[in-house]
């Protein structure tokens, strides 16, 4: 079920404070009703970590309302690429060179779609992202030599660390590169998230309870 009050209740705050961040709401293991009842409560903008199962909930969705635009925010594998073109609007996770040569191959498809570099902020050898020292030589590969559309900078902190310091190195990183845009902040560190002025907060518990 999602939760309404809730979803208003940040929006409020973030009106209230003058923020700019917007909500992508983190649908990924959620049914298709919980998606239903988000989208009458004004919900525009969906995270979804798998290509199959966005494209289950939300081909015929987007068909019917053109305003959904669709967050792909978990690992892509490179067999699914060109799939994942066809479903999402905004990619969070872009984190290897074997998956933006896919992309590069689809140049005529990425026209107006949107591009995330995710960096491993915390060097966890569990998660996926380039390490913070990479980044400038890699984003040279993605916009000049691939010319990928990158807008922005992704992280997400260990869960056991303070995730301010990680958002704070994002921000540096982001500024020596002349990259404008963030994408962080989950339910449990949105509001330190704010502090950094991000594009995007990823909001799923919080929103539509613990998964399925």
């Amino acid at each position: 079920m999602f939760n309404i009050k809730k979803y208003n209740e940040i929006n409020d705050f973030l009106k209230k404070t003058r923020k700019s961040a917007k909500i992508v709401a983190i649908s990924k293991n959620h049914p298709l009703k919980s998606v239903l009842e988000a989208i009458d409560a004004g919900v525009k903008i969906f995270g979804e970590n798998r290509v199959q199962e966005a494209k289950e909930k939300f081909q015929k969705l987007k068909q019917d309302n053109t305003t959904i635009e669709l967050h792909l925010t978990g690992p892509l594998q490179s067999n699914k690429v060109k799939d994942a073109i066809q479903i999402f609007d905004v990619f969070h996770t872009l984190d290897r060179e074997k998956i933006a040569l896919e992309f590069s191959k689809h140049k005529e498809l990425l026209q107006n779609k949107k591009f995330f570099l995710q960096v491993n902020t915390g060097k966890e050898t569990t998660k996926s992202g380039i390490f913070p020292e990479h980044t400038k030589d890699f984003l040279f590969f993605l916009k000049q030599e691939m010319k990928l559309p990158i807008i922005g900078l992704m992280c997400i902190p260990p869960i056991d660390e303070d995730p301010v310091y990680h958002f704070n190195q994002l921000k540096l990183l982001a500024k020596e590169n002349k990259i404008e845009e963030l994408s962080i902040g989950m339910s449990n560190d949105y509001t330190k998230a704010l502090q950094f002025n991000p594009t995007y907060i990823r909001l799923g518990t919080i929103l539509f309870g613990k998964r399925l």
